[in-house]
């Protein structure tokens, strides 16, 4: 690829001009400060290193508003998941690769680089597994080889309706795996990811609820060095329901009994007492916030300015990608904290950008937890890059963190320009190369949807 001239470009050591960044198989082999274009250099004004999406479930992009419809009783989280089961339960292969596509074409348009997919559909719709079990995980591959967009892929470990070892619903059967069958999912997985630049595979045990205890410590076992991602603590029925288990709150479980350390990433964690709120920020583990749709799904608030005084980390995910955007999840990030403080800029420090602290917290939590070697612009990180457009309306006159103050709080997605990803340069003047056909495959899926709903 040419190297990337930058009038401005936020590096590792802060913003900085006349940038020259370039690129060798997919990492920063070369960065320059206060150095002139020269002749072939692509040139831009605004670059920065690019957001990693911590937590998707890409074929959920195909239910967005059509959960939105008051029921005859009162609507929650768990009423969200009947619908979830009944549009996960008529989706083919074809269907999740084709879905999960456009997900990550909207996710790359948005300023997101990377994402780690949460993947638990696993088998045929009546439950029976694919005469090869990594069928499905191959799909989401497929959509991520087709689109760009680095992957780190979770293959998710379901075993379980609910805490103890319930034995599961008929509605979840698309999910359920035991321990042999599950090891040999995440070696399918292995193998698929192994033609990615830079793919990852880790491993999700889905929650306490759908994994004893003892699965838990085999499942953990099985990460060989990638990392392990878990749900935990996203309702105030599941904290309920684990404190008449065992005694104690599910985050506090976790870490009397589990070693979280910086390889973990605890997705939502929403609902922690102080104790396990200063806990679980010494130690190192990652917590993946999903803004959008925990305000979607109504889940309640995550207690991010304690968190972060005790030194948490924490990055962003799409989740249901009921709505998609890097800076949008960073947004509703703040708006969430200011609504439940009634105060402004919670997330920053006195005296700094709430832009920025969020930027930064995001991008070294989200390369954490994807255990990916990107979220910064220096020599031999992946060359996961976004540039916005300086010219927007929302950017005039605006220099340095404003730039990220008003392209979070004021623009979004409508002011990326390009994005690279391993230095593939995936979108350019705000879409991305495989929009179109990627667009008609999921029209024809989200018809052929609607029409068995």
């Amino acid at each position: 690829m040419p190297v990337i001239h930058a009038a401005r470009a936020l590096t590792r050591d802060g913003w900085r001009s006349d940038v020259r960044i370039e690129v060798v198989a997919g990492k920063i082999a070369r960065l320059e400060t206060g150095a002139r274009a020269e002749a072939g250099d692509e040139r831009h004004d605004l670059v920065l290193p690019a957001l990693a999406n911590l937590h998707s479930h890409g074929f959920q992009r195909a239910m967005a508003g059509l959960t939105e419809r008051r029921g005859d009783r009162a609507d929650d989280f768990w009423t969200w998941r009947e619908t979830m089961y009944r549009i996960a339960l008529q989706l083919g292969p074809g269907d999740v690769e084709a879905i999960t596509a456009q997900a990550y074409v909207e996710m790359l348009e948005s300023g997101f680089a990377s994402v780690a997919e949460f993947h638990y559909l696993h088998h045929a719709p009546d439950g029976a597994p694919y005469g090869n079990i990594a069928e499905l995980a191959e799909r989401v591959v497929a959509a991520a080889s087709a689109t760009g967009i680095g992957l780190t892929l979770l293959p998710v470990f379901y075993a379980h309706s609910t805490f103890g070892g319930t034995v599961p619903g008929s509605e979840q059967r698309r999910f359920i795996n035991d321990l042999d069958r599950y090891e040999t999912l995440v070696s399918g997985s292995r193998r698929a990811v192994s033609t990615l630049p830079f793919g990852a595979v880790g491993v999700a045990p889905h929650s306490l609820r759908a994994a004893t205890p003892e699965e838990l410590e085999i499942v953990v076992r099985l990460a060989s060095g990638g990392p392990f991602h878990i749900h935990v603590a996203e309702q105030t029925r599941e904290v309920d329901d684990c404190v008449r288990w065992s005694g104690t709150r599910p985050v506090q479980w976790l870490l009397d009994h589990a070693e979280v350390d910086k390889r973990w990433c605890l997705v939502h964690a929403t609902h922690m007492d102080a104790g396990e709120t200063q806990k679980l920020a010494q130690t190192g583990a990652v917590v993946g916030l999903c803004p959008i749709t925990e305000a979607n799904l109504g889940d309640g608030v995550f207690p991010l300015r304690p968190y972060l005084d005790a030194g948490g980390r924490f990055g962003v995910g799409s989740d249901s990608n009921v709505e998609i955007g890097a800076a949008e999840e960073l947004k509703m990030l703040e708006y969430a904290q200011r609504l439940q403080a009634r105060a402004r800029n919670v997330v920053a420090k006195a005296g700094a950008s709430t832009g920025r602290a969020a930027f930064d917290s995001a991008l070294a939590g989200g390369a954490q937890a994807l255990r990916r070697d990107t979220g910064r612009l220096e020599r031999d990180a992946i060359a996961d890059l976004v540039s916005l457009r300086a010219d927007h309306p929302v950017l005039v006159g605006r220099a340095d963190d404003a730039i990220l103050d008003s392209w979070i709080f004021a623009g979004g997605r409508a002011l990326v320009d390009c994005v690279w990803s391993a230095g593939a340069k995936v979108v350019a003047d705000g879409r991305h190369f495989a929009r179109d056909g990627v667009g008609k495959r999921f029209a024809d899926v989200a018809r052929g949807l609607a029409a068995r709903l």
